[in-house]
This record gives C-alpha cells, structure tokens and sequence, in this order.
C-alpha cells in the first residue's frame, strides 16, 4: 500500500508540473469526444452531461493497468 500511495502522489506531482500541456488536450470541452451512452441533456438555460460510458471506459483501463502491475 505504501509502494502505491507513494507511486500516486508522484503521478500527481508530474501531473501538476506538466499542466500547462495538458490543459490543451481536448478531453472533455469538444461535445464530438463524448462516446455513445453518455448522457448529454441540453434545455434553455441547463447544461447536464453524465459520461457514464466514459467512467466505464477509464474504470476498465486503469483495472487493466493496475492487474497487470500487480502480476
């Protein structure tokens, strides 16, 4: 557990240092990346976006990861 909380942070360090590069991604501002099943609801005046495909998605990948470093 210590191996993995040490791990994280530094991901978050370099995640952090490395922000102003990864800001320019486009994940999440282009309504064209969103996948099919994500929930987008557009009213007057409302904006509701649910990427519940999206989470399934980034959740299977990182579980992916994670199993095969654990190996």
């Amino acid at each position: 557990m210590q191996k993995f909380l040490i791990i994280a942070g530094l991901v978050l360090v370099a995640a952090g240092l490395a922000w102003p590069w990864l800001r320019r991604l486009p994940f999440g501002r282009l309504p064209q990346v969103r996948l099919p099943g994500d929930i987008h609801v557009v009213r007057e005046g409302f904006s509701f976006s649910f990427p519940i495909v999206t989470c399934i998605v980034v959740s299977v990948v990182l579980s992916l990861i994670l199993w095969f470093f654990r190996r």
